[in-house]
């Protein structure tokens, strides 16, 4: 993930960027411009000495390496569930939505009920409305909508303003061009991080599926590394998650140096030190479950509901059934397919391991 060794210090794009860029390149790049500007050591003691009788590597086992997801948590992020890590805790985003969800209901004239809610549709014995977004293959633009909408709860109900150095828009800015200090003491508006959220998304190419995997990244960084959103950091704090989930999600990754001809004022050496930072912050624990993902994308939607957010709904028709059929079985196939190529990868490995071992019994 952007060593210097690979793809960071590269003088051509990435294969995905480079395969699909054209000449809408520069617009895309400088709206993201106008957005980005606009808002002691211990010494162990010595170990006793081992006779060679008492050491015992049969089968290998002394060689065996514990997985990342196998690992045992630090002590102090393994006291209870981290949202982030574990399907059944409540998403950050949706509880410190709730306190003003809340207000609205009792502001609300006729018995708690939203005004979204008088408008709209409900599925009957006759007619079923749907939208375009389903957990494996979500709508990019109201996954957008939702995500940054999460984010814009995280900086206004804030607990505090702790912040580490390396997302500290005044000392790692974005812009060359000067931003006023008046910027950093007003918390963001929604619209404004999604324009800024949509046009990284735009350029890079990215998923919707990446913008869920993005929040849970997110809020796991906020979590381990005990730091708030603010209006000084929120921006390169999104960046990090975007980076990273990129490419963990994508097999054709946006690479480093790609960011850095987005916002053109970013260097690929900041870049890559943000990354180092984020993967450290996270202990590298990069594994989402698919259980947590689907609680990532079903907490959105709810959260688009309480907050009357516009996502056209319209009635099931026959092509549109055939449509989500077809998308379901292609989901399907491309499951079956990563597993038997998972399969054929765990054989060649235990087959590669089988001869090894007869060469060392025969020799």
């Amino acid at each position: 993930m952007g060593n210097s060794l690979s793809c960071c210090l590269s003088p051509n794009a990435s294969p995905k960027l480079g395969r699909r860029r054209g000449s809408a390149e520069p617009d895309c790049e400088s709206e993201v411009y106008k957005a980005a500007a606009g808002n002691a050591v211990a010494v162990a003691p010595a170990a006793a000495t081992v006779e060679p009788a008492e050491l015992d590597f049969a089968g290998g086992e002394g060689h065996h390496l514990q997985h990342i997801s196998d690992r045992e948590m630090p002590e102090d992020l393994a006291l209870e569930p981290n949202p982030s890590d574990h399907p059944r805790p409540s998403t950050v985003f949706r509880s410190k939505s709730q306190t003003e969800v809340r207000e609205k209901r009792t502001s609300s004239p006729l018995n708690h009920v939203s005004p979204g809610q008088l408008t709209k549709k409900y599925n009957s014995c006759s007619t079923i409305f749907l939208d375009d977004s389903i957990v494996s293959q979500p709508n990019l633009r109201t996954t957008i909508k939702r995500m940054t909408l999460a984010i814009y709860y995280h900086i206004k109900n804030r607990a505090a303003d702790r912040s580490l150095d390396i997302f500290d828009e005044r000392l790692h800015p974005l812009t060359r061009e000067k931003i006023p200090e008046e910027y950093f003491e007003h918390d963001p508006e929604h619209e404004f991080i999604y324009r800024f959220v949509r046009t990284l998304f735009s350029a890079a190419l990215l998923t919707a599926e990446c913008a869920v995997v993005t929040l849970v990244y997110l809020e796991r960084l906020l979590t381990y590394a005990e730091i708030d959103m603010c209006p000084t950091n929120w921006k390169r704090i999104v960046l990090g998650a975007i980076l990273l989930a990129s490419k963990l999600w994508d097999d054709q990754a946006v690479w480093d140096v790609d960011y850095c001809q987005i916002l053109e004022d970013v260097t690929v050496e900041d870049m890559n030190e943000m990354e180092r930072h984020c993967l450290e912050l996270l202990h590298f624990n990069i594994n989402v479950p698919f259980s947590v993902y689907a609680k990532y994308y079903f907490d959105l939607r709810s959260l688009a509901d309480d907050n009357n957010l516009n996502v056209l709904f319209t009635p099931l028709s026959e092509e549109r059934a055939q449509n989500l059929k077809a998308i379901s079985r292609l989901c399907d196939d491309e499951y079956k397919d990563v597993c038997r190529a998972a399969m054929r990868r765990s054989f060649s490995a235990d087959h590669f391991i089988g001869i090894r071992r007869s060469n060392a019994i025969l020799s």
